[in-house]
């Protein structure tokens, strides 16, 4: 029997990364898979952008590989460059020609694949309707709002049919409902047509939402990777923790850890849920241990502890702000707001457990 083994789409090895001499990240090693999407999620300044510049071409590494579909495109031998690379890209500042038209811009990868001109412009068309762009086929870059821009530039890259998809920051200039059905958008053209996405936000909803795995950048390298559901739950540090979501940070009077519960102290009330688990979690150890606690691991009403000092509802579910023994504590809960401010008792249903800092 023959087992054909196919390339990841997009494979980034021991790359370091930078404008000069000192590399601004380095040690990245990541690969996606046809059909996946990779999330880069990070601060400002964490190298998301640099490393697709890299992917893309622009940039060319200080060490390190770019394998693109089985073929190396950047590495030792030299640097492909990026218009001899099947990518597809829409950039943070857009990159619109001002010179040309809305739909002779959308076009313009077409023509470059052979299409005719009216080929290439039906196409163009009906990629500019999907975006609500149909209207605006005539005008010129200078003529557009960010918004506006920001989806032409959506379609310029749908419409190379690249193997590799990669997006800066593609939705920061649009409002919430336009978000969401660009992102719709992009999913559904993916998926039809197989290709791998590298998706950059510093939105931590937006990365666990589009992605199938999520690599978090920061301190000029991969602090952690992994799928969504996993680094949400189980974050390595501090950091990874803050940057892929809502988290509150309570220093226990003790905790202890088993493979299946979590018995902290707080306020001098022991609490042991068989619901509470750490997977993973390093022991207490000496000083007084960090319990990381998500918005939704949490409830009101129970023998813990605490006083609401804030409320605030935000249309599906209301934020509490809960001043506790061990911290101010961030607990979530579905609906308008069903409790006062003053004294109020809670209950820990799950929790994440890191060493004494």
């Amino acid at each position: 029997m023959v087992v054909l083994l196919t390339a990841p789409a997009l494979s980034c090895r021991d790359l370091a990364l930078g404008y000069g001499s000192s590399p601004a990240l380095s040690g990245v090693t990541l690969m996606a898979g046809a059909g996946e999407t990779l999330a880069l999620l990070g601060s400002s300044g964490s190298g998301k952008t640099t490393l697709l510049n890299a992917i893309a071409g622009f940039l060319r590494p200080l060490a390190g590989e770019i394998w693109l579909a089985g073929r190396e495109v950047s590495g030792p031998a030299g640097c492909v460059p990026p218009e001899r690379r099947r990518i597809g890209m829409v950039f943070q500042d857009y990159a619109l020609w001002p010179h040309l038209p809305v739909l002779a811009t959308v076009a313009y990868p077409l023509r470059r694949r052979g299409l005719s001109r009216s080929a290439a412009d039906e196409r163009a068309r009906a990629l500019l309707a999907r975006f609500g762009l149909a209207g605006l086929a005539a005008r010129r870059a200078g003529e557009l709002s960010g918004g506006e821009q920001q989806r032409v530039g959506l379609a310029r890259a749908l419409a190379c049919d690249p193997a590799v998809f990669l997006f800066d920051e593609p939705t920061a200039h649009l409002d919430a409902p336009l978000r969401e059905q660009i992102l719709a958008e992009v999913a559904r053209h993916r998926a039809e047509h197989g290709a791998a996405a590298v998706y950059a936000t510093h939105d931590a909803a937006e990365a666990l939402a589009v992605a199938d795995r999520v690599v978090v950048l920061h301190s000029g390298g991969v602090a952690q990777a992994g799928p969504p559901a996993e680094l949400y739950a189980e974050p390595d540090d501090l950091t990874v923790a803050a940057l892929t979501g809502p988290v509150s940070v309570l220093s226990a009077s003790s905790a202890v850890s088993s493979a299946a519960t979590l018995t902290i102290e707080v306020g001098g009330v022991r609490a042991t849920d068989p619901g509470t688990r750490a997977p993973g979690a390093a022991g207490s150890g000496a000083g007084r241990p960090v319990v990381l606690v998500r918005p939704d691991w949490a409830t009101l009403g129970g023998d813990l502890p605490g006083e609401v000092t804030a409320i605030r509802f935000r249309g599906p579910h209301t934020d509490y702000d809960v001043l506790t023994p061990a911290g101010v504590l961030l607990i979530r809960e579905a609906g308008p707001p069903r409790r006062a401010l003053g004294p109020a008792g809670w209950a820990l249903h799950r929790a994440r457990l890191l060493p004494p800092s």
